[in-house]
């Protein structure tokens, strides 16, 4: 019965705050007098019932008396009787607790209060906070005694203590049922800012295609990025974090439990910079104009919002506590996770992959959603794309390696798949191409999209951009080297000329 269950309830709180505050030297926070206003309204006054029963709960009354009458209130409206000293009384005779709350006299002096019905919102708004504040003091008193725990690992404790802060807050946060006119007016006002804007409501890819589609990286998102091993997964990421930082100023936070920080960084120098990666790396001397390169080209790369984690074999539950603490403390915009199989499940799981691994996704879309942000999480693909017969090796959603929840729990799965780099096709034409499939978006179309890599620049390109630099470079070289006359002549067939097309655009 409810009045049971309060009451066991109560007994069984973990923290007194009664003992607690004198340890103290504080009174827990408490309005009895407020308490007293509010049962003696509803006990006269039918028209503060709806509204007390929605906002408070039997928490929300310290005294242990005024809870257990507010216990039979919610029982008798949930029986649909309506609430007088009388049916109270009776309430409570049949919960055996008339006599603890000192008998009906005690309901006769509360209905007295007249003139507290008149004020039935502020009173309810004063028990409401006095309800967060002492749950603000039991979260703080579990979060101190755990932290004397050596068995708790401190990662466990960090999240644990996030979490209990918001429990303990988040009762104070009501969302009422809206009208549908009011929802668009919303909707409308949210349309006119948008034709002020690029069109993009999420972080920017800086792919054309793909943010014709979705309108960009929408925040609380989980975006899969799958494919076979080397095919381009980091890089494309990597392209995808250097536009949104470089290009559009939005924060981005990279966990790379797969490759060091100053790997990942120097991949995106070759990118940035058009060296060639054996010079990067060291392989072949750098002369001295392209160190003046080196130098000019890295200088937005240097000042863009990029925040590396390398932490190899990363726990999940301490990827959420960092980045928590990068969205609150950067703004990180977009997080990346490279790749979500090498991240270590709860411990309990171990030995238990596939439930190992849907922890795993689990906690990524409850983070991303959390802290509304889009999360990125690469993934393997198993062998089964590279054996099945009839598809051209093309991946599909069931090759997601180690877990179905995977497909479930993401909001959008996409596939880089190359038919040069798994030998499906010998055409010297078909070198970089790629196509990035969109296998779910939950909140749009499924298609395909292509694009070019270009190895050299370890970089991902839009398809048409790339023909479209092309043309504009063929168009660059002909004015600064073909004589005007040529040129005047409008001969542009280029038969003997040395400057053919560039390999690298195509």
């Amino acid at each position: 019965m409810p009045a049971a269950d309060g009451k066991r309830k109560r007994q069984t709180q973990s923290v007194n705050l009664d003992t607690l505050g004198l340890e103290m030297g504080n009174r827990p926070p408490q309005a009895l007098d407020v308490e007293e206003a509010v049962l003696g309204a509803l006990l006269v006054e039918p028209n503060c019932v709806d509204d007390a029963m929605e906002e408070l709960t039997p928490d929300c009354f310290y005294n242990e008396k005024h809870r257990m009458i507010f216990v039979a209130m919610t029982h008798l409206v949930n029986s649909h009787v309506s609430i007088d000293p009388l049916t109270v009384s009776q309430q409570l005779k049949s919960e055996g607790n008339l006599e603890a709350i000192g008998g009906a006299v005690v309901l006769a002096q509360l209905s007295q209060k007249i003139g507290a019905a008149a004020h039935i919102e502020f009173y309810i708004k004063i028990l409401r906070q006095k309800s967060i504040q002492r749950n603000l003091i039991s979260a703080a008193y579990t979060i101190l005694k755990s932290s004397f725990d050596e068995s708790i690992n401190v990662d466990n404790l960090i999240d644990v203590a996030q979490s209990e802060v918001y429990k303990a807050t988040e009762n104070g946060v009501r969302k009422d049922v809206q009208e549908i006119g009011s929802v668009i007016t919303q909707a409308m006002t949210d349309i006119e800012r948008l034709q002020d804007s690029t069109g993009l409501s999420g972080v920017p890819s800086g792919f054309p295609s793909l943010d014709r589609i979705t309108l960009g990286w929408q925040p609380s998102d989980l975006i899969i990025l799958a494919a076979r091993p080397s095919v381009g997964k980091t890089a494309f990421v990597l392209n995808v974090a250097r536009n949104a930082a470089v290009d559009h100023h939005k924060p981005v936070a990279i966990f790379s439990l797969e490759m060091p920080a100053i790997q990942l960084c120097k991949r995106m120098m070759v990118s940035e910079t058009g060296l060639s990666a054996d010079k990067i790396k060291g392989g072949i001397k750098l002369e001295p104009f392209e160190w003046v390169q080196l130098e000019q080209k890295l200088k937005d790369l240097s000042k863009a919002p990029l925040y590396i984690d390398d932490t190899p074999s990363l726990p999940v539950m301490e990827f959420r506590s960092k980045a928590k603490r990068l969205v609150n403390q950067k703004g990180v915009r977009l997080i990346i996770v490279d790749y979500l199989q090498l991240m270590q499940g709860p411990s309990e799981l171990r030995g238990l992959r596939e439930q190992e691994v849907a922890a795993i996704s689990r906690t990524l879309k409850a983070t991303a959603k959390e802290l509304n942000v889009p999360i990125i999480a690469l993934s393997q693909l198993s062998r089964a794309t590279m054996t099945r017969q009839g598809s051209n090796g093309r991946p599909q959603l069931n090759d997601l390696r180690e877990s179905g929840s995977i497909e479930q729990d993401a909001d959008m799965v996409l596939f880089i798949h190359r038919a040069d780099y798994q030998s499906l096709s010998s055409d010297p034409a078909d070198a970089g191409k790629t196509v990035l499939i969109i296998a779910k978006h939950r909140n749009g179309e499924i298609r395909d999209i292509n694009l070019m890599f270009r190895s050299s620049e370890v970089k991902f390109v839009d398809a048409e951009d790339s023909l479209l630099a092309a043309a504009a470079y063929q168009d660059t070289i002909r004015q600064d080297y073909m004589p005007v006359s040529d040129m005047s002549a409008g001969d542009f067939s280029g038969g003997g000329s040395d400057f053919g097309p560039n390999p690298d655009f195509v």
